[in-house]
């Protein structure tokens, strides 16, 4: 009885998360990959502690990939400018300090990349659409 509501609940989260996604703007979608990358960061640093390595080695699998293919990949370099082209390059840092981590078992290392995640998500909640058009007007 259990396992099933285990996998009810699973599933409800799945279709809160996918029907989010449906539903966001391009804002909202970026904001959905920093809060998905701090949760797998999270997940690692959990499983770290409770030394559960290939539980580890998936959520940090699952942070890399947000990172790489998801924040990475939204960048505009052509119209982003210097600013895209540091992020690029801070994304790549990222990936890399996972894999250290996840290679060393280092949890300094996820915590120096949930600090940056953190600074770079707080610095696109600032920069919110509906604070722009409100500087704006």
């Amino acid at each position: 009885m259990f396992a099933n509501a285990r996998n009810a609940i699973s599933a409800y989260r799945k279709v809160g998360v996918d029907a989010a996604v449906e539903v966001a703007d391009p804002y909202r979608l970026i904001l959905l990959l920093f809060a998905g990358a701090q949760a797998a960061i999270g997940n690692a640093r959990a499983a770290m502690q409770q030394q559960r390595i290939a539980t580890k080695g998936e959520a940090i699998s699952k942070a890399i990939d947000i990172i790489g293919n998801g924040l990475k990949l939204s960048l505009d370099l052509e119209k982003g400018g210097e600013i895209a082209e540091r992020l690029d390059a801070l994304y790549d840092y990222l990936v890399l300090r996972l894999l250290r981590a996840n290679l060393d078992n280092d949890p300094a290392a996820l915590e120096e990349v949930a600090s940056l995640l953190e600074e770079i998500h707080s610095a696109w909640r600032e920069i919110s659409p509906d604070r722009l058009q409100q500087s704006v007007a």
